[in-house]
């Protein structure tokens, strides 16, 4: 019996950029791993249960790379997502913002329906 190697389709890690990491974002992020003085640290963004529409967004630093975690590299700085965060966020764009209101990380997700005031929750 012949072996037949069948082709497998592109997986989330090979397509071109399934979300968007501004540069502002980016440029937060530096300033933030050399404040903390250690090159090794990654931007983790995922999602959680609970907030008051149901999901919500998290961010914390990661000096590991999981084997399945998409990586999106702007400017030097890597944002990580884990497999099943990125179901939820394909499409969307991590950027940074300082206004009236405050400095704070945004996520500007088309896939949400709705969103809580704050921003940082939402419904699928």
């Amino acid at each position: 019996m012949d072996i037949i190697d069948l082709p497998t389709a592109p997986g989330y890690q090979t397509l071109e950029r399934p979300l968007v990491f501004t540069p502002a974002a980016a440029g937060k992020v530096r300033q933030l791993i050399d404040e903390e003085g250690n090159d090794a640290l990654k931007l983790r963004v995922y999602i959680q249960g609970g907030g008051c529409s149901g999901f919500q967004y998290g961010f914390e630093f990661d000096e590991a790379k999981a084997e399945d975690d998409l990586a999106v590299e702007t400017d030097g700085v890597t944002l990580l997502v884990d497999p099943l965060s990125l179901q939820y966020l394909t499409g969307a764009e991590v950027d940074y913002t300082e206004n009236l209101q405050g400095a704070q990380f945004v996520i500007r997700n088309p896939n949400a329906k709705t969103t809580c005031g704050c921003g940082s929750s939402f419904t699928m």
